[in-house]
């Protein structure tokens, strides 16, 4: 398989597992834990066997700071939206990612609660846009920059899970803009990034800088997604 078919294969395997985790009585923090070690696993299993010895990245494993010194390195979340997992819900995903040489190459973010999985090779085209445009924040924890920035360019918004529900909500067409301000880390946002860019979005920090992956912090506190035509105002309301 191609890097693209493999990520998006594996993502959507390990989203099968954690549906299968959801009906399988478990419940509340053992849920969640079952379900963070379990994907967690499986990728690992399945890019050592497909990919061996290339440097991985995941936020349920500890970090082997040796990937500083490769050009390809897998950076996966098992299981993004773990609350919204653990409720049943299905704004909740399994992100797949490649970055090349610091850039969010290949990337794959499955949506098993919707049966979907999107990937890089394969992205939808791009639907009108909504006028006013809609923006998703947290569901939990919206930030103040975003209330403020949706009250400047007068968009409307949308609380949801997951980082990866959200970005993928843009790609789909069921928003605009997604922006983040509250604090994210590489596995939050290198597969969703990849999607998001293959579909001809905009994808930057919030000062438009370019996102660059497999530093060695793994934080990137902050993200913008959104329709190419909406990047220049958005970002000058931030």
């Amino acid at each position: 398989m191609t890097d693209a078919e493999l990520a998006a294969d594996i993502a959507t395997e390990a989203g099968k597992l954690l549906l299968a985790l959801q009906k399988s009585g478990l419940s509340g923090k053992e849920l969640c834990n079952a379900g963070d070690l379990q994907a967690n696993n499986l990728i690992l299993a399945r890019l050592r066997a497909d990919r061996p010895g290339e440097a991985i990245l995941s936020e349920e494993s500890a970090d082997d700071l040796g990937r500083l010194t490769q050009s390809r390195v897998w950076i996966i979340d098992p299981l993004d939206g773990t609350r919204e997992f653990g409720e049943g819900r299905d704004d909740w995903a399994v992100h797949v990612a490649l970055a090349i040489d610091g850039a969010p190459v290949i990337g794959a973010v499955a949506l098993p609660g919707l049966g979907i999985t999107l990937s890089s090779d394969a992205p939808p085209p791009l639907k009108p846009a909504h006028n006013p445009p809609r923006m998703l924040v947290s569901r939990t924890r919206p930030s103040e920059l975003c209330a403020r920035v949706c009250g400047t360019i007068s968009a409307e918004t949308i609380g949801m899970g997951s980082a990866g529900a959200k970005a993928m909500a843009v790609v789909r067409g069921e928003a605009e803009i997604y922006l983040h301000s509250g604090g994210q880390h590489q596995w939050d946002n290198c597969a969703p990034a990849a999607v998001a860019l293959a579909a001809g979005l905009h994808v930057s920090r919030i000062d438009g800088s370019e996102i660059v992956y497999n530093k060695e912090s793994s934080s990137i506190p902050d993200l913008l997604i959104c329709r190419p035509e909406l990047a220049e105002c958005v970002l000058a309301a931030i």
